[in-house]
């Protein structure tokens, strides 16, 4: 029941950040607002990568962020995206399928499927794909009004 309830509310804060978006288009690029939007899975193509596959579906500023950025990675089994790293921005992410686990706060945590990992600004974190078949996730990461600038300045 409590991993049901996990799926639900990640499927309803994926739902809510796809719902308020459309996709980054040049419009966004120069600064406009993004749109309201709706977007369904086939809509976004998986570009394969290193490690599995990407699906980006946007990255541009909203009214109260510099940024909002949503994307899905499917890795591999024994796949990472990256070493553990940081960066400014807050980051959400919802496992969809897969056994993986979460550098959180120094430490490897199971995060299995239906999963909500919060990684928080500037602390060290990554995922790995710790089963036998290709695990895929969610990632929502933003960036509040005024960081996105101070980030990049540096």
């Amino acid at each position: 029941m409590r991993i049901l309830r996990t799926a639900a509310l990640g499927a309803v804060v994926v739902l809510a950040s796809a719902a308020a978006v459309v996709t980054q288009s040049p419009a966004a690029k120069d600064g406009l607002l993004m749109k309201s939007a709706l977007f369904t899975w086939e809509s976004v193509p998986e570009k394969p990568t290193e490690q599995g596959g990407r699906r980006t579906v946007f990255a541009a500023p909203t009214a109260t962020l510099d940024e909002l950025e949503y994307h899905t990675t499917t890795l591999k089994p024994g796949g990472s995206p990256h070493a553990p790293h940081t960066h400014q921005n807050e980051e959400l992410i919802i496992v969809k399928v897969g056994a993986v686990e979460a550098y959180v706060n120094g430490e490897w945590k199971p995060a299995p499927t239906g999963s909500l990992i919060f990684f928080a600004s500037n602390v060290p974190h990554t995922v790995r794909n710790v089963g036998q078949e290709p695990a895929t996730y969610h990632v929502v990461n933003w960036a509040a009004l005024g960081t996105k600038k101070k980030a990049e300045a540096k």
